[in-house]
């Protein structure tokens, strides 16, 4: 179940909880084991929501969970294990700032002191994968002249026992009392339904997540491999542009999101140990992207067991098995270090999965000094991962091919890449261990004894054009040789 928290403090959570109720199949209960301005009295129930009304602000009402059906009273909680029967908590509420129209979603935290509600030093369970569907909701929702992203963690309540989120209408009275934008944001909430807090097996556009007990990774043997697609973030402004672009645009959600400002109050990294452990504990991720140049966050993160990666690791990994990366990056080269990824999709996650093979660097050369974007084509179609040179562009020196005799492999680069070869000479065959290229091409050499001098006849006897030498035609076969050259690919040797 997914809990709703409306707040009669806030206009804005007021408004989204009566769209909320005017575009849901709502049945009314009532409560009278609590007080009407704790959750208690008239509440609602849906199929997958519980939709409760509180008299405080959200960021006053600690843990709102036992108000719901199955929460735990706060002497029983511990906030590393989320509860049973609430999958995750949305607070609707309103955004306020000189932002404009803004529909917006972040998790809650102090990384330093707690001038909002919540204690400091202290985050709370982050719903990762949530806040990243319902961005997505809200980009296709937003009414016209709304933007719509993340923003940092910030402000309280930092207890609640089950993993939550703030769904937000921004950012003044005008956008509060939008009713259509109220609509869009109810409409994001509910679109929520069946889902979990976790981003885990992603797909971009067609997310899975870890709430069922068999959600596991599609290409993963093992549902221990199946991992959260979670980052934590680091750095940046308020609003996260960064972080915003990796919800919106990768197959990864982020959690919790420590801007400069609020690592600015917290202080040292070194200082700031337990804090910074807590940011993947309760996002569960092992991995953070830092925003900036912060060597001193860097060796933290490091030291306390996770890894920092760059947005462009995020990016080009995508959605594909961890495990399988995990391999790729120890025995080809990192993400950072150019290893770029094919088309390729194994069957499974595991080491087994492939083959990492040096590739024919002669014959890769010739193609790529023919048409690159052919070649680069080729290998992407053949291979599940490659290394890379100049700024990622060329592939070089080694690739990772499927096992399994069905999928493409290394055979069929070689004759894609002959097929590049066929652009430029007149007969390309693959025989005996070997590309075999064959061309009659212009021979500077028979040119000069014909006595045809340098420059633009050169070019036109290369470009099947005669030239008159003192009267006297040289017609192009007369200055050309036959030539032949060989590009050995036969027993390809495993990469170191």
């Amino acid at each position: 179940m997914i809990a709703i928290v409306v707040s009669r403090a806030d206009s804005a959570s007021e408004h989204i909880g009566e769209r909320l109720l005017a575009v849901g199949d709502w049945e009314e209960r009532e409560d009278e084991t609590r007080p009407d301005a704790a959750g208690g009295g008239t509440y609602y129930r849906t199929d997958g929501f519980e939709l409760r009304e509180f008299d405080d602000l959200h960021i006053d009402l600690n843990d709102p969970t036992a108000a719901f059906g199955g929460g735990r009273e706060a002497d029983e909680k511990n906030a590393d294990e989320p509860d049973a029967d609430i999958d995750f908590l949305v607070f609707v509420s309103r955004h306020s700032g000189e932002t404009g129209k803004l529909l917006t979603a972040h998790v809650t935290g102090n990384f330093g002191p707690a001038p909002y509600g919540g204690e400091p030093e202290t985050l709370a369970i982050a719903a990762p994968g949530a806040e990243k569907r319902v961005v997505e909701a809200l980009a296709a929702r937003a009414p016209e002249g709304y933007d719509v992203g993340i923003e940092c963690t910030h402000h309280g309540p930092t207890d609640v026992s089950v993993p939550s989120l703030f769904v937000e209408l921004g950012s003044d009275e005008p956008q509060w009392e939008d009713a259509e934008a109220a609509e869009a944001v109810a409409r994001a909430v509910l679109d929520l339904r069946g889902t979990g807090p976790d981003l885990v097996g992603a797909r971009v556009g067609d997310a899975t997540d870890a709430r069922a007990e068999d959600a596991t990774d599609p290409w993963a043997e093992d549902p221990a491999d199946a991992r959260p697609r979670h980052v934590v973030g680091f750095g940046g402004g308020h609003y996260a542009p960064r972080f915003t672009r990796i919800v919106r645009e990768t197959a990864w959600a982020v959690g919790h999101v420590g801007a400069d400002w609020a690592l600015g109050e917290a202080g040292a990294p070194e200082a700031n140990r337990d804090t910074i452990e807590q940011a993947f504990a309760r996002s569960r991720a092992d991995r953070a992207v830092i925003e900036g140049d912060r060597p001193a966050l860097a060796a933290v993160v490091e030291d306390l067991g996770h890894r920092v990666v760059s947005e462009t690791w995020v990016r080009e990994v995508g959605d594909r098995p961890l495990p399988l990366i995990e391999r790729l990056e120890r025995d080809l080269a990192t993400v950072d270090e150019g290893l770029r990824f094919g088309a390729v999709v194994p069957g499974k996650s595991s080491a087994d999965a492939v083959s990492v093979l040096e590739l024919p660097g002669g014959l890769l050369s010739r193609a790529q000094g023919i048409d690159p974007a052919a070649t680069r084509e080729a290998v992407e179609a053949n291979a599940v991962a490659f290394d890379t040179e100049q700024a990622g562009t060329r592939a070089a020196d080694a690739a990772a091919f499927a096992a399994g005799e069905e999928s493409p492999g290394y055979a069929d680069l070689v004759a894609d890449l002959a097929g590049v070869l066929a652009e430029r000479y007149d007969a390309v065959e693959v025989a005996d261990g070997a590309v075999i290229a064959r061309e009659t091409a212009f021979d500077p050499d028979l040119a000069r004894e014909r006595g045809v001098p340098e420059g633009p006849a050169f070019g036109r006897l290369a470009d099947g054009e005669p030239v008159e030498v003192d009267g006297e035609t040289v017609t192009p076969d007369a200055v050309s040789r036959a030539r032949t050259e060989r590009f050995p690919i036969d027993a390809p040797n495993a990469a170191e």
